[in-house]
């Protein structure tokens, strides 16, 4: 079995307002995208990031797509041998270990092609028209927010990527796409911590609690 880490890091970064592409803001003193490479390193065999033109130095680069889910099939299409593809988000720097472990446990138990970390929501959630007025509110239970890790049979991703670029540049997800292609999506619940960076207000607080658990790991010893 091949793992393989996919890390698509070539979004520009404009929510975040940055002078250049998100994964690279600076972040607890580190480029965001460090913080989840040193995670999947320790668990994934290889890990291929797929980053804006220009970015492609280095080993395990790709030069990125359009769209989220075309940089991600970009990346899988340079590692041939993976049984196992790990998506994760360079905006997510506080995934742990633990959480991909489980991810890639909850696959290899069998019976889904797909395990994707999610919480439950908490909040109430309406649906609203162009306008704002409130349609309808949805009933909470059931609901969850996806986030990455996302641990896929490398090959059901594979044929749920092979659709047309139109497609990709409308999935929100990568889980979306297994979905839509008849795959099985089973979910992990994910720490409160698994933040997504995605606005000043977000790196702030990602910031904080990088710090603090490098605190926690250096009393450790």
């Amino acid at each position: 079995m091949a793992i393989v880490g996919i890390v698509p890091a070539a979004g520009s970064g404009e929510r975040l307002g940055t002078d250049g592409p998100k994964a690279f803001a600076a972040c607890a003193g580190r480029p965001l995208l460090e913080w989840s490479l040193d995670v999947l390193e320790t668990v994934c065999d290889r890990v291929v990031v797929a980053v804006p033109a220009g970015y492609e130095h280095g080993a395990d680069r790709v030069r990125g797509a359009a769209s989220r889910s075309a940089s991600v099939r970009e990346a899988l299409r340079a590692a041939p041998e993976a049984t196992v593809a790990v998506v994760h988000d360079a905006a997510r720097p506080l995934v742990s270990r633990v959480l991909v472990q489980r991810c890639l446990d909850m696959l290899a138990a069998g019976g889904c092609d797909a395990a994707v970390a999610a919480s439950p929501m908490s909040d109430t959630v309406k649906e609203a028209g162009n306008d704002g007025t409130v349609v309808r509110t949805l009933p909470r239970a059931g609901l969850w927010s996806v986030q990455t890790p996302q641990v896929f049979d490398a090959a059901a991703l594979h044929r749920a990527l092979g659709v047309d670029d139109a497609v990709l540049a409308a999935a929100t997800d990568d889980s979306s796409l297994v979905e839509a292609a008849g795959g099985v999506v089973r979910l992990v619940e994910a720490p409160p911590e698994n933040l997504k960076v995605t606005s000043t207000v977000d790196l702030a607080l990602a910031e904080a609690l990088l710090g603090d658990r490098e605190l926690r790991a250096a009393a450790r010893g």
